[in-house]
């Protein structure tokens, strides 16, 4: 195991590592921020041929990500937070120069070359520092939700129900295209047919030709609002969260999922039965604690308590490492 020597004491407090990757950044911050840090964020990059092998640590690995870590490396953060296979390779790194490393997703090696490994339940991964989570780490609570309230404050002005709809796009484990989106939408048309209002945004996942069908089927429906990608201003993708009645969303990601799950209404999920693999254990458990519906099932209200994890991660993280 690698030994950790003092860290300097003029070094960033906390760091988080990434590629760069929404996801991945997003899940890095989340538990940054409920740490209380200011943080540094650092988007490594890779080289050749360190990258085909992260994690594993060949000879010369130090000078596998850029100038930026090359930085770090030399005045290295009291904490190390990584998210993704890449960073795990760069906190492992890390920790040998005296940061503590906390590692988010199964890093596919012994745990014990980090201070904590934190990965969702649905990946069976286990050890004595090893902590465990139900969905994403996320920054979704009230504060945050109301935080978005105030950011885009037009949407107060649509008709209830807000019907907020998250639209992914295909996966290893569910394949999302334009007839998937059909059986969607028909079902979303049938949902609202007595009113409200829908609020509809995409991902950098969705197909083009979900896309396109998204504006040929809603963009002159009345009380609608479409964000399809940058040409449409700003994501609301928060907004949507904060203000809608009632949020659908496609089942293939783990981390929209999970943000849904961290409001107060109710969530329903498109074809949950048609997932497979990690993803499907994950919707199951909802499904189980009554946190999502299938859309199928109709647009019944039902009550279930928000998914909120990373608050607990992160005291969990204090707990094991410290101040």
């Amino acid at each position: 195991m690698e030994q950790k020597p003092p860290v300097d004491a003029d070094s960033h407090d906390l760091c988080t590592l990434t590629d760069g990757r929404a996801g991945n950044v997003r899940q890095a911050q989340s538990l940054a921020r409920a740490l209380g840090d200011d943080e540094r964020d650092v988007v490594l990059e890779p080289r050749a041929p360190w990258r085909w092998m992260a994690p594993r640590r060949l000879p010369g690995a130090t000078r596998s990500f850029g100038p930026a870590f090359d930085e770090l490396l030399q005045r290295p953060p009291a904490l190390a937070i990584g998210c993704g296979r890449q960073a795990a390779l760069a906190t492992r790194l890390l920790r040998a120069r005296g940061s503590h490393a906390v590692q988010i997703l199964d890093p596919r090696l012994d745990p014990s070359h980090w201070d904590l490994v934190i990965a969702p339940e649905h990946d069976g991964l286990a050890g004595p520092n090893v902590l465990t989570l139900l969905g994403s780490l996320n920054p979704v609570d009230d504060a945050w939700l109301a935080d978005a309230r105030t950011a885009f404050p037009a949407f107060a002005a649509l008709p209830s129900p807000r019907t907020a709809v998250l639209l992914g796009g295909d996966s290893a484990h569910y394949r999302f295209d334009a007839d998937a989106f059909a059986r969607l939408a028909a079902l979303i048309e049938d949902s609202t047919a007595e009113g409200g209002s829908l609020m509809v945004t995409t991902s950098r996942r969705t197909p083009a030709g979900v896309i396109d069908a998204v504006r040929r089927r809603w963009a002159n429906r009345p009380h609608a609002v479409l964000w399809c990608g940058p040409s449409d201003g700003p994501n609301p993708y928060a907004g949507l969260l904060a203000w809608a009645d009632r949020i659908v969303c496609t089942p293939e990601s783990v981390n929209m999922v999970s943000e849904a799950c961290g409001t107060r209404v109710p969530v329903q999920v498109f074809e949950p039965d048609r997932v497979t693999g990690r993803p499907r254990h994950f919707l199951d458990a909802l499904l189980g604690l009554g946190r999502i519906r299938p859309l199928a099932d109709g647009p019944a209200p039902f009550a279930g308590d928000p998914l909120r994890e990373t608050a607990r991660v992160a005291a969990e993280v204090r707990a094991r490492l410290g101040p």
